[in-house]
């Protein structure tokens, strides 16, 4: 949504008056600054800030610009965070968000005249030729009629007027010949179908190759659209008729228009959300001046600028007055029931009415505007960003925020107005938010959360034609600028139509027939833009004035949560449990999750489950605390989920009497040396460390060194644990659950993460055991004391684990009865191999844990250092009442359960206790016995040999 750029207005009496042209009004926006620029105390900013202000939006804009165009063109978008484009198709589906693109280059046509307001006329001269060479508008491809119109005919407008006027100044674009205009024209028709309704109203959605009804449109059967989606075409319609003579786009856009206005609410004058395009009933009867109608009464305003047509302009005024009546709360806009409009809809406000105080600048109502921009900027500065919707009390409700331009257009309009630096300064602030926040080295990024600052691998195109354009013009002065924008209107896009549009090919009647219009007495209504002299006659402190009851407005209603760096410096308040610093075994997290409501339940497989209840919470304030962390939890799992998944590991005993014949099942760690690149695997000798848990420097290094240290899990992060039997010397480790009874036949593997930072310095092999195989080992070592271990990335035969070595006779001997069984078992091989495979595919790859800090039975650790090897988030489920993270692993961040129906299988899992009748769960069971059965377990090593782990 956007403003118009050359507002120009003056007091006095209404009629006659508004019928003279939009040009001949008397004062404009820029005057004002001359009016309030050297008022006393105003602390106005330097001349030299204001440049270096304006060069760095410039540095900025390249930064956006430049790498869609190295790493996105010709895809619509940038996708920021990956480098890439975004095409239609290519990627997951986003919903409605994607209806706004067509495989047209959305980013570049939306961002033609943003290059030449910021002086880029040598880029938008080679952007123009980009679009006429490459752009394709007869796509097979359903697109969203509103986006279209705004982003793409009214790129193409836009790009067209700054076209023709480069040309006329005669240094740039003397090859240009209405090349897009003729693109507008082709797109123009391309939208048309929409259109055939009996109402008038478009349908939402249209094929760009095949219009609304053809068999192979895919669209055509929507009932309903939103009021701003069929009554925000006016501007671009009606510039394309007049720019080419065709009056057939004015037409539809008028008869739009028209319907809309006679199916308002007649007793309250307001419009409702979402409208059934062929009965003309209210779908959706709440009314605001936000999502689903915001642009509609920008467009009543600025049709009557454009065209001179007075009924826009008592269109407008008619339900502005309603507005200011119903919905105006200052400092809040909140929606009402059309029907029962003191009645309100909801207790929170979207992002998108930021534009409001824009519109209300260009009507000439200034307290309103200054009362409703001062309160955006509190909740800004309490959270860097505009969420997408907060409530009343100014609490985030929608926590998203895709980079939308809406407030920094409503402070460059009232910077423009009162000429008030203070407006420069929310401008500084701005531009801070985005370099510190949403910077990043391909772009910028939309924000995920505002509260956590995650990002979205998104950049809409209106981040470029829009937020840019703004920024820049609220720091330049008229010497900056190559052409004079107070010649142009903005449309909703910010796209730059002219002015003198209004007295070229009038092939309309100029007059609409607006019915039941009531002379309404309201002082408002004496200026359609501010006239400065009448607004501020002798108080260039007015605009401070009316900001200075609200200063304080959100921090009383919703205490201001401590800042990054405060918390950073360890200042202010203590900032509430992130979930990525949750520690299970923390005496204090566990009692700041006590506070919020969220309960915590260790399993028995080692995952704990988070359950949420905002009514057990301490506060309110503890309460959204509480969901917050819960929120954030989802999203780490969420996140985890798309981590690298390793395979199994083996641990295979090598020593006598084993020599290989044991392998037992163990989890990866995503650091440390990769065993499927290394097909020798890593052998040696295992030893014990002291202490056990591996969390501090190693106190026996002689008996590790050029051995495979074994540990305990638990106490800190399994990365410090590598780190430390490295530095004492071990060639590798294994770390052994600390959970009694835990087995690989009944718990989903894990596969140990790092702890959030760089872990390129662990260089040994490191893998899990859980408890049951890790005590197989244990009991070894104290029948056997010497015991070597080969680690590796799948059993190996024993001819690849005694290569170059001596044999074992027995070993010999065994060979020679394997050889004797062989025509005994063949009968058998297939069925019993079969038998084997279904065993193995229950076995399952589970979730991965990070190691737990904390205490010695810790169960959970900072989520930062886990990544699931499998998990069902649907089974995740959040709400304001009860928030539930099913079972999470045991140092995991709470994530998903995955049930045992749900683990993906393991292939050919061989487990000596339960493919073999050695009975590894009677820890006193002599080895004497163990050999004395060998000979049944014959038929599983031959199964071992054959197959692969």
């Amino acid at each position: 949504m956007s403003g118009a750029a050359g507002c120009q207005g003056g007091g006095g009496d209404r009629g006659p008056r508004w019928r003279r042209p939009w040009k001949l009004l008397a004062l404009g926006l820029l005057s004002a600054s001359s009016v309030l620029a050297a008022a006393p105390g105003a602390g106005a900013m330097s001349k030299e800030e204001k440049r270096r202000l304006g060069n760095q939006v410039l540095e900025m804009f390249n930064h956006a610009y430049s790498n869609y165009m190295e790493h996105a063109y010709p895809a619509d978008e940038l996708m920021p965070l990956t480098c890439r484009g975004r095409v239609r198709g290519q990627e997951p589906s986003r919903g409605d968000v994607d209806d706004a693109l067509g495989k047209f280059s959305l980013t570049l046509i939306d961002t033609l005249d943003t290059l030449v307001v910021l002086n880029k006329t040598k880029e938008f001269e080679e952007a123009v030729k980009k679009v006429i060479k490459d752009v394709n508008l007869d796509n097979d491809i359903v697109v969203s009629v509103f986006e279209t119109n705004i982003r793409v005919l009214g790129g193409l407008l836009g790009g067209h007027s700054v076209a023709i006027m480069l040309k006329e100044k005669g240094e740039y674009m003397q090859w240009y010949n209405g090349e897009l205009l003729h693109m507008a024209k082709e797109l123009g028709y391309k939208l048309l179908p929409a259109f055939n309704t009996t109402s008038g109203l478009p349908y939402p959605r249209v094929n760009l190759k095949f219009g609304v009804r053809h068999p192979e449109a895919r669209t055509g059967t929507e009932t309903d659209t939103c009021t701003a989606c069929a009554g925000t075409l006016i501007l671009e319609f009606a510039a394309l008729s007049r720019f080419t003579g065709t009056s057939i786009f004015e037409e539809y856009a008028r008869k739009a228009l028209d319907f809309i206005w006679e199916k308002r609410q007649r007793s309250s004058n307001l419009v409702g959300v979402t409208i059934n395009i062929h009965t003309g009933d209210w779908v959706r009867k709440d009314s605001g001046v936000g999502a689903g109608i915001d642009s509609y009464y920008e467009y009543l305003l600025k049709a009557y600028v454009l065209l001179g047509d007075d009924s826009f302009l008592e269109r407008f005024n008619t339900h502005y007055d309603a507005i200011m009546r119903y919905i105006s709360q200052p400092p809040l806009l909140l929606d009402v029931h059309i029907h029962k409009p003191m009645l309100n809809a909801r207790t929170w406000m979207d992002s998108l009415l930021a534009f409001f105080p824009g519109l209300q600048v260009l009507k000439g109502d200034i307290r309103p505007a200054i009362e409703t921009h001062e309160m955006l900027y509190q909740v800004i500065k309490k959270h860097n960003f505009l969420p997408e919707a907060f409530t009343t009390d100014f609490r985030v409700h929608w926590a998203q925020h895709p980079l939308r331009p809406e407030f920094a257009e409503s402070t460059y309009f009232l910077y423009k107005a009162t000429g008030d630096p203070y407006y420069l300064e929310v401008g500084k602030t701005l531009i801070e938010n985005l370099n510190k926040y949403a910077r990043v080295p391909c772009g910028f990024a939309a924000m995920k959360d505002v509260r956590t600052g995650s990002h979205e691998d998104r950049m809409d195109s209106f981040f470029l034609a829009e937020m840019f354009k703004y920024l820049y013009l609220l720091f330049a002065d008229k010497e900056d600028m190559i052409f004079d924008i107070e010649d142009y209107i903005f449309t909703t896009e910010a796209h730059l139509l002219p002015l003198w549009l209004s007295t070229t090919n009038q092939t309309i009647s100029k007059k609409n027939t607006t019915t039941e219009y009531t002379e309404l007495d309201d002082s408002n209504f004496d200026w359609t833009c501010p006239n400065t002299q009448i607004l501020f006659p002798n108080d260039p402190m007015f605009a401070q004035s009316i900001r200075e009851p609200l200063k304080n407005v959100v921090d009383k209603s919703c205490p201001r949560g401590i800042s990054r760096v405060e918390e950073s410096l360890g200042s202010g308040p203590k900032p509430p449990l992130r979930a990525r610093d949750f520690m299970a075994s923390n005496p204090e997290h566990l009692e700041i999750l006590k506070k919020m409501g969220v309960s915590l339940i260790h399993l028995k497989d080692g995952r704990v489950q988070l359950v949420q209840h905002a009514v057990q919470a301490a506060s309110s304030l503890d309460a959204e605390d509480g969901l917050r962390f819960m929120q954030e939890m989802i999203e780490l799992s969420s996140q985890q989920q798309k981590e690298q998944q390793l395979p199994p590991r083996a641990v295979q005993i090598v020593s006598h009497p084993f020599f290989g014949r044991v392998v037992l099942t163990a989890g990866p760690a995503q650091f440390g040396m990769d065993l499927s690149k290394h097909k020798a695997g890593t052998r040696g000798f295992v030893a014990t460390i002291k202490p056990y848990n591996g969390c501090s420097e190693i106190t026996n290094p002689e008996a590790v060194k050029e051995k495979i240290a074994l540990m305990q899990r638990g106490q800190c992060m399994f990365a410090e644990k590598a780190r430390n039997i490295q530095k004492a010397g071990a060639i590798g480790g294994i770390v052994i659950d600390d959970n009694e009874g835990s087995s690989s036949d009944t718990a989903p593997l894990f596969q140990m993460a790092g702890d959030g930072k760089n872990t390129d310095d662990i260089t040994i092999p490191m893998l899990f055991l859980f408890n049951k195989e890790g005590n197989i080992i244990l009991d070894a070592i104290r029948e056997y004391e010497a015991v070597e271990v080969l680690l590796s990335d799948k059993a190996k035969d024993r001819a690849t684990i005694f290569k170059g070595k001596m044999i074992p006779n027995y070993i010999i001997d065994s060979n020679l009865e394997m050889e004797n069984m062989d025509q005994k078992l063949s009968e058998n091989d297939s069925h019993k191999q079969n038998s084997e495979e279904a065993t193995s595919a229950s076995q399952d790859v589970g979730a991965v844990s990070a190691e737990p800090e904390g205490g010695e039975n810790s169960d959970v650790t900072d989520p930062d250092s886990l990544a699931p090897a499998h998990a069902d988030s649907d089974s995740v489920s959040i709400s304001n009442q009860d928030s539930y993270v099913p079972g999470t692993d045991e140092a995991s961040a709470p994530e998903p359960a995955c049930t045992q129906g749900d683990h993906q299988p393991q292939e050919q899992k061989l487990e000596t206790e339960s493919n073999s009748k050695v009975n590894w769960d009677n820890k006193v069971q002599p080895m004497e016995s163990i050999l004395a059965d060998w000979n049944e377990d014959i038929e599983a090593f031959e199964m071992m040999e054959k197959d692969e782990l």
